[in-house]
């Protein structure tokens, strides 16, 4: 007779499976190309750019004042303080990388402790994180990260905090779906059958089988979470100058859309290709560690 305590819901994939069959998927490696990428220019920034992403420079402003066009010593142009874009760029892809690996990791890790404790001991517990879980969904995510923004003093490190703040809800709310269905699983029954505690049974046979759930939420979460800090910095609640950030960078020179597009396409062209390479490395990623679909590709 097989021990049903020990099977496991599905068997994980070897991670030299999972990176061979994601290899696969072209829109996954351009994904992966876009983000190395930007990782590799914030990473190198200070041997990669001439100038500091806050010195005014006299030659980055035409005799007239206005910003210099992409081209020649400044490969994309110059802002409308002679500041050089390309070394902002860079500098403000640190920006955006930091609070989004940050924001989105504490939201991952605080909607998984509420979801995976409300689905565990459900419950008058479970019932009171479910129903505060949903008073938070009500609220629309910009607005309420505004209003908090705008309590607290705006910096990198508050920005990421308000970040967290709003998009754990989602997390907490698919946690609690799945670990409620595990949790009626026949092993699960079969392990509480044979005395097993509580801690060992969360530990050993639940969290194994979440964590593909969080590796593709936390993927995809980035890119939200991109996308926000630069509404927020657009907004000029966010990141404040003269810390460089994509979102501050349209910001500052919105006024200058029609004399000096790039000031405004570039970064913003930037947002929205991180947001769509971590897109597509989660939809991939998703598609990869999903056990129906081995063997399928």
């Amino acid at each position: 007779m097989v021990d049903t305590a020990h099977v496991p819901l599905h068997a994980p994939a070897p991670a030299a499976s999972v990176l061979r069959r994601l290899m696969r998927r072209k829109l996954a490696l351009f994904g992966l190309a876009i983000i190395v990428i930007v990782v590799g220019g914030a990473i190198f920034a200070p041997w990669i750019v001439r100038y500091a992403p806050n010195e005014q420079l006299f030659e980055g402003l035409t005799m007239q004042g206005a910003p210099m066009p992409p081209g020649g010593e400044f490969l994309m142009g110059t802002d409308l303080l002679g500041r050089d874009l390309f070394s902002r760029m860079l500098y403000g892809a640190r920006t955006s990388l930091i609070i989004g690996i940050v924001a989105n990791g504490a939201a991952l890790t605080i909607g998984t402790l509420v979801g995976i404790t409300a689905g565990f001991l459900r419950g008058w517990v479970g019932a009171i994180l479910m129903r505060f879980t949903d008073l938070m969904m009500a609220f629309p995510a910009l607005l309420l990260a505004i209003c908090l923004a705008a309590i607290f003093q705006p910096s990198l490190w508050i920005v990421a905090m308000v970040i967290a703040l709003v998009n754990w809800v989602q997390t907490a709310r698919v946690v609690y779906t799945e670990t409620t269905s595990l949790a009626e699983r026949e092993f699960i029954a079969a392990e509480r059958t044979l005395g097993a505690s509580g801690g060992r049974i969360l530990f050993r046979h639940i969290l194994p089988h979440l964590v593909p759930t969080l590796i593709v939420w936390g993927t995809l979460g980035i890119s939200v979470t991109v996308l926000l800090e630069a509404t927020l910095s657009f907004l000029g609640v966010g990141v404040q100058p003269p810390t460089p950030s994509w979102g501050n960078i349209i910001f500052e020179n919105q006024t200058y859309f029609q004399a000096a597009p790039w000031l405004v396409f570039i970064p913003g062209a930037a947002i929205l290709l991180l947001a769509l390479a971590f897109n597509l490395v989660g939809d991939a990623l998703r598609d990869v560690l999903d056990p129906t679909q081995r063997g399928r590709d």
